[in-house]
Formats: C-alpha cells, structure tokens, sequence
C-alpha cells in the first residue's frame, strides 16, 4: 500500500515537471529577444518607451500676496419700527420683504383723536391771541389817560403856588395821576402774562400738530423690511409695539479677523491709502464684490491672536445679504519680480516638495524645491528653480528620475503627432526601441495594445 502510494507522488511530480518545461520552451520562442524585458513596466514606461507628459515653464512675475479668512455679513443699519402714539392701526402700505425707500410711508394710525386735539389748541390760540391784543389796547387806553392826569396834576401844582387853587384840589389831582399810572403798570404786567400764555399755547398746538404727524409712520431709512408684526385693525401702544424692521444692506459691512502677525502690513497699507478687500459669499455662482476696509478693532483678540476688522462695500446688486457667511481676501502686499511655477506642477515626498525638471536630453530630474504663497493656479517657488526651468505639470505618475519624456496634447493627454508615443503603464512603443524589439511589438514580444 505504501509503495503504491510512493510510486503515484512521482509520476504525478515527474508529469508537473514536463509540463513546466514545455511552457518555458514556448515562452522562449515566443520572446526571442530574452524575458527580462517583459518584467519591466511601471513607472518608467515599460520596455524604455518615453512617457507622454504635459509641459509647464517657470516664469517670474509680480504676485500678490492675499490673506484670506471667512467673515460675516452685517446690514450698514437695521431701524426697528414702533409707533410713538396709542392708537388704531388703520392701514399698511407695503408688503413685506419689500424694498422701502426713505420716507416712505409705511404705516397709517387713526388720526382723529389727534385732528380733534390739534383743532382745540388752535381755538385756544387763537382766544390767546386776541386776549393779548386786547390787553394792548387797554394798555394803550390807560397810557392816554395816565398822561393827562399827569399833565393835570401838574397844572393844578402851578396854580395851587399862585394861589389860584386850594391845595385839596391839588393833592386830588396828584393822587389821580399816581393811580393811572399804576393801572398802566398793571397793563403791563396783564400784556406779559397773557403773551407767556400765547407761548405756552403754541407750544401746545405743536405738541399736538406732531402727534397728528406721528399717525402716519414712514421709512427713515432705505432699506428692506422684514416680518410684518402687527396686522392693520390692532391697538398699537406708543413706544412699546414693534411693526416691523428694516435693514439698510447697501451699502453693507462685512466683519472678519485676520491673524495678528499681518497687523503691521494692514496698517501700512491702510495708511498708504485705502485698502482693497473682497469678498465671495458662499452660495452658488455667487460673484466677487469688491470693497474698502474702515474698521480695525482696538485690541487683539488673546485667545485666537487675531484681529477683528470690517470691510464696507457699495452693494448696489444687493449680492451680499445679512446674516451670510463670505470668504474674504485682504491684498497686504506685493512680491516683485518672484519666480512662479504651475500649482499642478509641485509634488509631495517623504523629503519634502519637489518638481520634475525637465532637461535639455529630454529626460527629468526630480529637483526639491521650497514654496511660498500661492495665487490662483500658480505657486511662488522661494529656492529649486529658475526662470526659463520646464517642468512636467501632467503625468508625474508614470515618471522617476531618469525617465524619457514625450509632449502631450494638454487637452487629450496624448503624445503630440510624430512625438515618439511610448506606452502607457508599461506597453511598449511603437518604435524600435532600446530593447531591440521590432516595431509594432513590445519587449516582451507582445505586440503594443495586446
């Protein structure tokens, strides 16, 4: 049994290894140039073939450089509305969400309550105004009269010293003129008070012709309105019931904080002239508005080392609304002359950035490089590249140091026509090749695409 058993494990090895055989003699003749060739691939093209990449050149420009951050939309004023007088309401003028212009009028109370009160005062007024002009004219009356009494009194006095008169004539005489001037002191007095009177009461027909002007309530602001709180037919109390608010959104602020560490660039600018600060708020296809900042913050904030600021723009499309989120760009300054690269260009090692440098030979290097700010599409590179450098912005998947490289159309990614197209991902070319291969077929022996 064990024999049996024995003799079975061999012939069954001895038929594996024959088998291995043929598919190696097929193998062979199948890849007369040699099989090390089919095991490359990879990065490098496979069987040595240039590797279609896009192209970007290093150019020196000036670049702005923009601190960014997310700020909050605040209306410029927002007017809460609420009646200075008691009474019905009887009417709304507009709807609410409506745009109101200033002066507007908005809200209608009863008025006749007022009406009534305004037309008492004026018929007090005016009883006040005769009484005072006839206070004159007994002022004017008793002026006559004290002045002849005066003059008789006087007369009398020269006649009582020729002893023409007795002197009880006389002393009546003098008493007579002393009384009429006391009543014309007492007109006097009767005119002031009556035209303090007169005062008061016109004060009182103004007090009265403004709360008739508040039964009419109209819009101090431009601006847009909000929920409406009280409905046409309600009592409303003076100074406590609020009608409505209304937002003033153009011109409209934007408040946001900036790290600390740019205060002194902000200052500068600001002190320079007027610094430009734009804003995106974060909805879809929302536009760049753009606007001046007016207000930095007295103090930093310890806990955040920021600083709060504020940025006023006109709004006239009314793109900005309260209460939204914005991200804000604030231009500090500006690099003169810096070396520039294409964002897509920049790689990320275990060692840190790096570019693939393209070289005259049409090979690349991985070169490391330093970066600084970023604008747009483009990075500022601080040390690694020159002007005039190529490197490769598409493509850096299928490259390593030493590949061969091919242009590419930037728009399909393929080799440019007559370029020397190379495989992708390890197929060969369609061109002889530094492996021998014929053309039309890969290293491998395989022909390209199979």
């Amino acid at each position: 049994m064990l024999t049996d058993r024995w003799l079975s494990g061999v012939l069954v090895c001895s038929v594996a290894i024959a088998l291995a055989g043929c598919g190696s003699t097929a193998a062979s003749s199948s890849n007369p140039g040699g099989g090390a060739g089919g095991a490359r691939g990879g990065r490098g093209g496979g069987g040595g073939g240039p590797v279609p990449v896009v192209v970007g050149r290093i150019v020196q420009k000036d670049v702005p450089v923009d601190v960014t951050s997310i700020g909050n939309v605040e209306a410029y004023s927002t007017i809460s509305i609420r009646s200075q007088i008691t009474g019905t309401l009887q009417e709304v003028r507009f709807g609410e969400g409506d745009f109101v212009k200033a002066g507007q009028l908005l809200f209608t109370i009863d008025p006749r309550p007022y009406q009534a009160a305004l037309d008492q005062a004026e018929a007090t007024l005016a009883r006040d105004k005769a009484m005072l002009v006839q206070a004159e004219a007994q002022l004017a009356k008793d002026i006559a009269s004290n002045e002849y009494n005066a003059a008789e009194a006087k007369r009398l006095a020269s006649l009582h010293e020729r002893g023409l008169v007795p002197r009880d004539q006389t002393e009546q005489g003098k008493a007579s003129a002393d009384a009429s001037s006391a009543t014309v002191n007492a007109d006097k007095a009767n005119i002031e008070g009556a035209k303090a009177t007169l005062v008061a009461q016109e004060a009182t027909v103004e007090s009265a012709r403004l709360q008739l002007a508040y039964c009419q309530i109209k819009a101090p602001i431009d601006g847009h309105t909000g929920n409406l709180m009280i409905k046409a037919g309600n009592l409303v109390s003076a100074n406590q019931t609020e009608l409505i608010t209304i937002t003033q959104v153009a011109p409209i602020y934007v408040t946001f904080s900036l790290p600390a560490v740019h205060l002194d660039e902000i200052k500068k600018q600001q002190a320079a002239g007027s610094l430009t600060v734009t804003a995106t708020p974060q909805t879809t296809g929302a536009q760049t508005a753009s606007g001046k900042l007016s207000f930095i913050d007295n103090s930093v904030d310890p806990s955040t080392d920021t600083i709060k600021m504020k940025a006023t723009f006109a709004n006239t499309d009314r793109a900005l609304w309260p209460g939204q989120f914005a991200r804000v760009s604030v231009r500090v300054s500006m690099l003169t002359g810096a070396t520039v690269a294409p964002s897509e260009a920049v790689q990320t090692g275990q060692d840190g950035q790096f570019v693939f440098l393209v070289k005259p030979d049409q090979t690349v290097e991985q070169r490391p490089i330093k970066t600084g700010q970023t604008v747009d599409q483009d990075v500022v590179i601080t040390a690694g590249l020159r002007p005039g450098d190529q490197v490769v912005t598409e493509g850096q998947l299928r490259l390593e140091p030493g590949s061969r490289i091919t242009r590419a159309d930037p728009r399909t990614g393929e080799a440019a026509p007559g370029g020397g197209r190379g495989g992708r991902g390890g197929r060969g070319g369609g061109r002889r090749g530094d492996s021998g291969a014929p053309s039309g077929q890969s290293s491998d022996g395989k022909r390209g695409g199979q």
